[in-house]
């Protein structure tokens, strides 16, 4: 057996040294202690992390139609640097992703790049519009073969349109991505309401606008016996009503972001539109009961919500900016400082919500290595990141490999640093520097 790569000394998430064999098939030939590889190129891991490649289920690709914001392809390259080895492109591209045509074009664009899987996410309606189901099986049937499906950056407000998609997707084992936000109560609406945004003079978001639709559609969910994901969920009221669904069995999954477990509202003070999100950034108390619901698994994974967008529709006035943060660059290190630092997450705990979670709920079939609990196993596909939790550094996004600089953390010390990624045993990230990409056959 021929050994591509050996990854020596590391610590697992478990909080086992383990040496790591990586053979020319691109899988995890050998877990062991001193193991010795004739040839391989060595990379040592003393002191670092070895985590299973991390899933995206929430990015923001725009391509096709806004490529000036972000690409397939330095999307990609954005996220290998984070260490993620799998993304799942939203929809709202322009042209919307509704159609078996756009989301092959996406599922292609991400095979030629080369640098992680990606995944499209399907259109729940035409246009986003919310008025008629998009071509939910043909998008199942295409080559890429879309199980997730969510109109995201808008809600799927009308309960019987809700219904009969929950319904349709039962047929092939898909599920709806919900943007939890009831648009009557969020019309002009510009922060988290609160006594903030009256003294801000700017027009409040209620945390009710998300909490409805969920109660909702985790009821619309239990009626017809589908499958429910919540995006960013940012409120504690939200928590619970997602933890009361699971405590019914009620089949829903939810994913909250990195800026919304470390950022507030008071951010918001200094009129940066950085810090204008959608949903809005919340207060201390919510912040709390996201990492208490990451921590105790009511919520079940981070999603990034990587969000780019070009400075002429960034920095400008506040009311008039465009919605959205850059996320993959910094997710684990945010996580890191919000759960790890914190004490709420060990690394096996990373592991399973930025890895093992994500693949199950997409039903990743090639991420092998992860096991339900989010460890690493001989003979899976050898997607890995090596992380060193101990290097510290100050957020600059100009050194970022996405297109787009507007991320919220910058000039922000943190800890933690991708060192080394493979991807299906392909090393697209050496030294914090991208490599070459992997070249599907």
């Amino acid at each position: 057996m021929t050994i591509s790569y050996l990854i020596t000394g590391g610590t697992t998430p478990d909080g086992i040294a383990t040496d790591i064999a990586i053979d020319a098939n691109g899988t995890i030939a050998h877990l062991g202690n001193s193991l010795a590889a004739e040839a391989a190129q060595t990379i040592d891991a003393t002191g670092k992390i070895v985590l299973p490649g991390l899933v995206d289920l929430h990015t923001h690709l725009r391509e096709p139609g806004n490529d000036d914001a972000e690409t397939v392809e330095t999307g990609t390259q954005a996220a290998a640097k984070g260490g993620f080895t799998a993304v799942h492109a939203m929809a709202n591209s322009n042209p919307v992703a509704d159609t078996a045509g756009v989301v092959e074009q996406v599922y292609r664009l991400g095979r030629q790049s080369g640098w992680t899987d990606v995944h499209p996410v399907g259109a729940v309606t035409v246009g986003l519009a919310g008025e008629r189901l998009a071509e939910l099986s043909a998008m199942y049937d295409s080559t890429a073969q879309v199980t997730m499906f969510s109109d995201d950056g808008m809600c799927v407000w009308d309960p019987v349109l809700m219904r009969r998609a929950l319904e349709y997707v039962k047929s092939f084992d898909g599920f709806i991505a919900q943007h939890a936000q009831e648009p009557r109560l969020t019309e002009g609406a510009q922060m988290n309401e609160s006594a903030l945004s009256s003294e801000l003079g700017l027009a409040g978001w209620p945390a009710v606008a998300e909490e409805s639709i969920i109660a909702r559609d985790v009821l619309l969910a239990q009626h017809v016996d589908s499958r429910i994901h919540i995006c960013h969920v940012s409120t504690a009221g939200s928590v619970e009503l997602i933890r009361w669904a699971k405590s019914q069995g009620i089949n829903v999954t939810a994913e909250v972001t990195p800026h919304h477990l470390l950022l507030t509202e008071d951010y918001v003070k200094t009129y940066d539109p950085v810090y204008k999100v959608n949903p809005p950034l919340r207060k201390d108390s919510d912040v709390h009961a996201l990492r208490e619901g990451l921590a105790d698994g009511t919520i079940d994974t981070v999603g990034t919500d990587h969000a780019p967008h070009t400075q002429e529709t960034k920095q400008c006035e506040w009311v008039v900016a465009a919605m959205g943060m850059t996320g993959l660059e910094t997710a684990l290190p945010v996580i890191q400082h919000a759960m790890v630092d914190t004490g709420l997450l060990d690394w096996h705990g990373v592991a399973r919500v930025m890895s093992a979670n994500p693949a199950r709920i997409y039903r990743h079939a090639e991420q092998g290595q992860l096991t339900k609990s989010g460890g690493l196993v001989e003979g899976a596909v050898a997607n890995l990141v090596v992380y060193d939790p101990h290097h510290k550094f100050t957020v600059n996004p100009t050194d970022h490999a996405s297109k787009s600089t507007n991320s919220p953390y910058r000039g922000m010390e943190l800890s933690g640093q991708v060192t080394d990624v493979f991807y299906r045993g392909h090393q697209v990230v050496a030294d914090a520097n991208l490599t070459t990409p992997y070249r599907h056959s």
